[in-house]
């Protein structure tokens, strides 16, 4: 198995990430595992056989949302770097917005309904995700619980189940929910999103509780899961050895550290 894909990572500029990891590390009570620099990425992509790195920008507010585009697409498909485009439910040029992403090759966007202090049911987030798939980008969500806001799940499996009813069909295999469906809800995953059509990312959930990680992988489909880690805040070669641990056939293990993202990323990683 050559190629791997890491689908999931964040990475910061290097004036801020010091500051960036320390604040993140002390809100949420977690290690980082790199610097949380591009070159700190690279560096571990090096040291643990990782092929592709997909980075998932995150805008806290409207104002960072072009100048984190201009970077994205300044190191997108440069040294196994891919990025998604950025942008927040404030902006009022969501066209105009996705238009730039798409025309600088971007593969789509992310959304962090927690960082950005909204439900993804919301209305704002429903016409974002249905203006992306009309231009063919793909989202990618932040879903369940996050470790820095604990006390308030703003992307639970109910908001997803309305969402795809909302867009009926728009957005399906468009989608992405990142740790398995739903961080920290497992059983609500297994029951509520298990076999939708969305693609699940492994991002930060694989040594937590590997028995239901293992069901809703083999329950949901290989087919429909990404490799990830959510590096800085894991280890990429310490989730490459669990998940082979996971008793997965090779045809499985394939599709999920690098077809899967093959063809969602529309061959900018490659065959």
């Amino acid at each position: 198995m050559n190629i791997i894909t890491d689908f999931h990572t964040h990475t910061f500029p290097d004036s801020v990430a010091p500051r960036a990891i320390a604040n993140l590390s002390k809100m949420g009570n977690i290690r980082p595992y790199s610097d949380g620099t591009l070159a700190g990425l690279k560096a571990s992509m090096a040291k643990n056989g990782i092929t592709y790195s997909v980075i998932l920008p995150v805008a806290t507010a409207e104002h960072q949302v072009a100048s984190i585009n201009r970077t994205a697409a300044s190191f997108s498909g440069k040294d196994g770097i891919i990025y998604a485009g950025a942008i927040h439910p404030d902006c009022e040029n969501v066209d105009e917005v996705l238009d730039s992403i798409k025309e600088a090759g971007l593969f789509g966007i992310k959304l962090h309904p927690d960082y950005q202090n909204t439900r993804f049911d919301d209305i704002r987030y429903i016409k974002i995700m249905e203006k992306a798939a009309q231009r063919g980008l793909i989202t990618v969500t932040h879903a369940g619980v996050d470790v820095a806001y604990t006390n308030d799940v703003h992307c639970t499996p109910d908001m997803v189940l309305r969402v795809l009813d909302e867009l009926k069909g728009l957005i399906d295999d468009k989608l992405v929910l990142a740790h398995l469906g739903g961080y920290a809800l497992q059983d609500e995953v297994l029951d509520k999103l298990v076999g939708k059509p969305v693609y699940m990312d492994t991002a930060a959930v694989l040594g937590m509780n590997p028995e239901k990680n293992t069901k809703i992988i083999r329950c949901h489909g290989a087919d429909k899961i990404l490799f990830a880690t959510d590096s800085p805040w894991a280890d990429q070669g310490e989730f490459v050895r669990i998940i082979q641990g996971f008793g997965l056939d090779d045809e499985s293990l394939e599709l999920i550290l690098h077809k899967n993202a093959c063809r969602l990323l529309g061959g900018r990683t490659g065959a």
